[in-house]
């Protein structure tokens, strides 16, 4: 599922908030709500966020170039790092000025069992659409708690879908119970208030995905589980005496970049040097495909206690 960057989960929340974008902007022509305005606009920008990690996804595919030789998989982190900017600029800014201006300047809501139905329909299309974001992830969650799992995936999609998704079915129950609110009271100041939540709530979740899309785009290394699995293939291949040094980094969802210094078996030609070197790279592969570069390079394993004299060159480690 990984390999396709949760695409479903990304197409079904597009055409969700296509729709609910549409139907929320007749209500507030109607209404005239600004809770109602507020969610039109949250669900303008999850539509824009959607195409965006679409248009990611597709340019993270192209080859690499002398110029980016690992290739673009980082186009995914970057344009999912522009759905948190937008999210916060689009969505939450205007909802927060838009419920502060109702607040001070409050207005007679019209019509308001027109913007419960759409409301109504808009949770139904949400829950449809964060559903399907729910079932694409549990394959990638694995054991993890939904909250470790935004943190520590490195498909940069699942999670900020799941999060929109959540924060748009959220919004549509604090739009419901400002618009309830304001018709059972007569005190439009409800509906401000409840605007000024929906943008508090699209800015908490904007700045979430914003950190955790900067960590990706500087550049994370393997989870915990595949770096285990990697010393593990390295350990099991017959003529490598000592794992030395190893680094990892995700260059892309799908592509992990592998450097390790290794001690070899003395004695080894350079015939059976690089035989070693080859079956290392392919137990390495086998133990996380996801390793598609992996550079191996041969080192001298000098155990802690034979500390270099003073003048004398620092040993590799």
């Amino acid at each position: 599922m990984a390999a396709g960057g949760g695409t479903k989960a990304i197409v079904a929340a597009f055409f969700a908030n296509l729709g609910i974008a549409i139907a929320k902007f007749i209500g507030f022509a109607i209404t005239r709500s600004s809770s109602m305005l507020a969610e039109a606009i949250h669900s303008v920008a999850d539509t824009s966020n959607q195409a965006l990690l679409l248009w990611g996804n597709r340019a993270a595919k192209r080859p690499p170039t002398p110029q980016h030789p690992f290739g673009y998989g980082r186009e995914r982190y970057f344009w999912s790092f522009v759905v948190a900017l937008i999210l916060f600029t689009l969505g939450s800014a205007f909802a927060l000025f838009e419920g502060v201006e109702k607040i001070r300047h409050p207005h007679e809501l019209e019509s308001p069992w027109v913007a419960v139905a759409i409301l109504v329909a808009g949770l139904m299309l949400e829950g449809w659409s964060f559903r399907t974001a729910v079932v694409e992830s549990r394959p990638l969650k694995r054991q993890l708690s939904w909250r470790q799992f935004v943190q520590r995936s490195r498909v940069p999609e699942l999670p900020v879908v799941l999060l929109e998704d959540l924060g748009a079915l959220i919004g549509l129950i604090l739009a419901l119970i400002g618009v309830g609110l304001t018709t059972l009271t007569d005190d439009a100041v409800w509906d401000g208030i409840a605007t000024l939540a929906i943008g508090i709530l699209l800015g908490i979740i904007a700045i979430v995905l914003a950190i955790e899309m900067k960590s990706l785009l500087i550049g994370e290394g393997a989870t915990v589980e595949d770096h285990a699995a990697i010393i593990k293939a390295i350990d099991r291949t017959n003529g490598v005496h000592h794992l030395i040094d190893m680094k990892t980094q995700h260059v892309g969802p799908e592509d992990l970049l592998v450097a390790a210094k290794l001690g070899f078996d003395p004695g080894l030609d350079g015939s059976q040097l690089a035989d070693v070197v080859n079956h290392t790279e392919v137990a390495i592969r086998e133990a996380v495909p996801i390793a598609t570069m992996i550079y191996l390079e041969h080192d001298i394993y000098r155990p802690p206690s034979q500390d270099p004299q003073p003048g004398s060159p620092e040993p590799h480690l």
